[in-house]
């Protein structure tokens, strides 16, 4: 994906993200972005992705672009910080150890079949019927993942068997922007 955003824009991401979390952490009050560039005002799907001493607390986001950019990033950054269900919410402690991900994704496209995936270039999406599992581009070279290993378990995020993106379940690819602090 050629790069959407520039160093700039993702800064002003970051620190968003940033203040929108400590914020409400602090206040219990939701920030509202005041003015932010053009370009983050369109809409986009993106994931807001957070870290504690290198491990994950929280992960969450829109594939699909259901409303400007800049909105997505506060919800998502609220939601990841404190809905995730995986986890305890973020606390005002955690901030200062807290690394904030952002990943701007492209429009998920089907393929036929998983030989057309690119492990670190392409986020996946398997779903069969109404389960549906989504792993960004960044996982399996986080992981040490193959491609087999990488379609096996977005099919288990998804609910389904390992093995069924051999069978009749539905692959979709999309590429991110990713950067982090």
């Amino acid at each position: 994906m050629k790069d959407f955003l520039d160093p700039d824009e993702q800064r002003f991401l970051l620190r968003l993200a940033r203040d929108t979390i400590a914020g409400f952490l602090k206040t219990g009050k939701r920030s509202r972005p005041k003015a932010a560039p053009k370009k983050l005002t369109e809409k986009r799907g993106a994931f807001v992705t957070l870290k504690v001493d290198d491990h994950l607390r929280g992960c969450i986001g829109y594939p699909l672009p259901y409303k400007p950019l800049v909105e997505t990033i506060v919800e998502m950054a609220l939601a990841a910080a404190t809905q995730d269900y995986r986890f305890q919410p973020i606390t005002v402690e955690e901030l200062g150890r807290l690394k904030i991900e952002i990943s701007v994704l492209t429009l998920p496209r089907p393929v036929q079949d998983g030989h057309e995936i690119e492990v670190g270039r392409h986020g996946i999406i398997v779903s069969k019927g109404i389960a549906k599992g989504l792993l960004l581009p960044q996982v399996p070279t986080e992981y040490g993942w193959d491609k087999e290993t990488y379609l096996r378990h977005g099919c288990l995020k998804a609910g389904l068997d390992e093995d069924e993106w051999q069978k009749d379940a539905k692959i979709e690819v999309f590429e991110a922007q990713v950067f982090s602090e």
